[in-house]
């Protein structure tokens, strides 16, 4: 992002989009939902799933044009989602001003998992989000995750829960 109106529109829209717009898109039954969903996926694989959904970035971000994939790796680390016995934790991060999901996968689920696959999740999630359903959306690309994560990395015993199964919104 280079051109000045770019980033002039981009700044706007961050600014635009407030923390409402996440309670909105993400009232309490829907995180209760996605908290279900990342539970009962864990169940048939051994990942750890977080969902950060972010309304917007702060100005400064959205102006310098940080993009999508560098704030969710920030994410991932900030949260310590890296921080996970066999290094298998994967964000999920939605920014609802951009109107932009990705995936970033700890190294042991990352090199199983396919670019393409990951993008059908995030295609999932996308789709149903410009229709507006933000909680089937969310849930349905959640199950294919899980699908995808079982396949390569599956389940093989009782496991304790390393990362909280709710959603954070910032």
């Amino acid at each position: 992002m280079t051109d000045f109106s770019t980033r002039a529109r981009r700044a706007w829209r961050h600014l635009s989009t407030g923390a409402g717009t996440g309670k909105r898109c993400f009232p309490q039954a829907t995180l209760e939902a996605i908290a279900a969903a990342i539970a009962e996926g864990e169940t048939r694989h051994r990942a750890e799933v977080r969902l950060i959904v972010e309304p917007a970035l702060p100005f400064g971000a959205a102006w310098g044009g940080v993009g999508n994939r560098d704030r969710a790796r920030a994410l991932f680390a900030h949260y310590g989602i890296w921080d996970t016995e066999e290094n298998c934790g994967v964000l999920i991060y939605v920014n609802l001003a951009d109107h932009a999901v990705d995936i970033v996968a700890d190294r042991n689920v990352g090199r199983l998992i396919t670019e393409g696959e990951w993008q059908a999740v995030c295609a999932t999630m996308t789709a149903a989000y410009k229709r507006g359903d933000f909680r089937e959306g969310s849930v349905a690309a959640l199950r294919q995750l899980a699908d995808l994560l079982q396949r390569h990395f599956p389940a093989d015993g009782a496991r304790p829960n390393q990362l909280s199964n709710e959603a954070i919104i910032l």
